[in-house]
């Protein structure tokens, strides 16, 4: 009678329940794949990428912003004397605490004789020009901190958020622990010289990607060219705004770090991240990172693998309310490719599960998905269950762990 029971489980069940185990690897639809039936090109089958321009500063790198890549750099990790370039983490550090509630655009800070205009620390400095014992509002600092680069806003930022300058510090260098900076620490607000205040290009990319992404709102102000404050107008000294998709970020300059420039453009879906430390003078800062922008555009584009909440695969649900959920990428996947090469990209879900026993929680990882080109992974990221899937009734959970156990006694499951 066994056996009988069990031939008739394992001829009911064992077709549907193949249908939903999925094999180790299978391609991901819609995934930008060559058709293999189409005739191979006459012509050659790579576009030719040239090497990235020389490039006259003492450390460089170019990034995409989307993917993180990295698409040419030189000495990135070379600890620098950052100047202004600074102001960027004072800038992320106020828009954090706007974020968390900590403080308000419209809430005041009282400039004390460490913030005014005149402190004589300041002399030959960029300033936005702010009066002893007045009132500013955190968004005129911030204007005043990202487009006029004043130090005397970046320490009433600091004092108005931390208390004083010093225990500001250490929040910048909290900020940069969390957001990855391994290279990076900050004695001050404004990048004013000292001998343990450093970072390097690629922090400063890092850093730049964090602003962007986190604070799109914040950092649309990098791309005002003037502002107006105390009745005086004041200029961006980023001379790339205002060329094709060049929106940001910010410029800095010591006799110690020489002239310096992060700058961001974006084209199309495709945003770039250039760092220039050390050139010679405002010109070069700006002729190099407009050279490095230039390359990027030209040879490399982004592109979309997956978008997040697409579905990829079905895996099979035990005892479930429903019989499978579909996985997908909690994120989209962005990866940078030599332009002209996205059809050459491959995407494999791997390391699917066979099936798995409700309860299912939305976002659990059930597998990955790889991305190659030319048969090397670029990118892996887990596929996770897209929807929740609850446990079903006790009929549910019942039938489904006989079919369970007679598939796992044969070795079908």
């Amino acid at each position: 009678m066994i056996r009988y029971v069990q031939a008739i489980l394992l001829a009911l069940f064992l077709p549907a329940a193949a249908g939903f185990a999925q094999s180790p690897q299978a391609p991901v639809p819609n995934a930008p794949v060559p058709d293999a039936a189409q005739p191979a090109a006459t012509g050659p089958t790579q576009p030719i990428i040239p090497a990235a321009p020389a490039v006259a500063a003492k450390a460089w790198i170019l990034m995409d912003a989307n993917t993180g890549a990295v698409i040419t750099e030189h000495d990135a990790d070379e600890r620098m004397a950052p100047a202004s370039l600074t102001k960027m983490m004072t800038g992320y550090v106020l828009s954090e605490a706007i974020r968390t509630g900590k403080v308000k655009w419209e809430d005041t800070v009282r400039i004390t004789p460490n913030s005014w205009a005149q402190n004589p620390a300041f002399i030959g400095s960029s300033l936005m020009w702010v009066d002893i014992n007045s009132d500013v509002s955190y968004r005129d600092l911030y204007y005043g901190l990202v487009i006029s680069s004043g130090n005397d806003a970046s320490v009433a930022i600091a004092e108005g958020l931390a208390g004083s300058h010093e225990a500001f510090a250490d929040l910048m260098n909290q900020h940069a622990v969390r957001l990855g900076l391994k290279n990076t620490h900050f004695m001050n607000a404004h990048g004013l010289p000292d001998p343990q205040h450093y970072t390097t290009a690629r922090d400063l990319a890092t850093l730049s990607r964090a602003m962007i992404v986190d604070h799109p709102q914040d950092y649309a102000v990098y791309a005002q060219t003037h502002f107006s404050f105390n009745n005086i107008r004041q200029m961006n000294r980023n001379e790339l705004l205002g060329e094709p998709g060049v929106d940001g970020i910010k410029t800095g300059h010591t006799e110690e770090a020489g002239f310096c420039l992060v700058s961001s453009a974006l084209q199309g879906d495709m945003r770039l991240v250039a760092v220039v430390l050390g050139t010679a003078s405002r010109s070069a800062r700006t002729e190099e990172s407009r050279k490095l922008l230039g390359y990027g555009f030209r040879f490399y584009e982004t592109a979309v693998v997956l978008a997040p909440g697409a579905s990829v695969a079905p895996v099979r649900v035990w005892g479930g309310t429903v019989d499978s959920v579909d996985l997908g990428v909690s994120r989209g996947i962005h990866v940078t490719v030599p332009r002209g090469r996205t059809a050459d990209l491959k995407a494999m879900a791997v390391d699917l599960r066979m099936g798995v026993e409700a309860p299912v929680s939305a976002g659990q990882e059930l597998g990955r998905v790889s991305v190659t080109l030319d048969d090397k992974e670029i990118i892996s990221e887990p596929l996770v269950a897209l929807k929740p899937v609850e446990a079903g009734g006790f009929f549910t959970r019942f039938w489904d762990s006989l079919v369970l156990f007679f598939l796992q006694l044969f070795g079908k499951a």
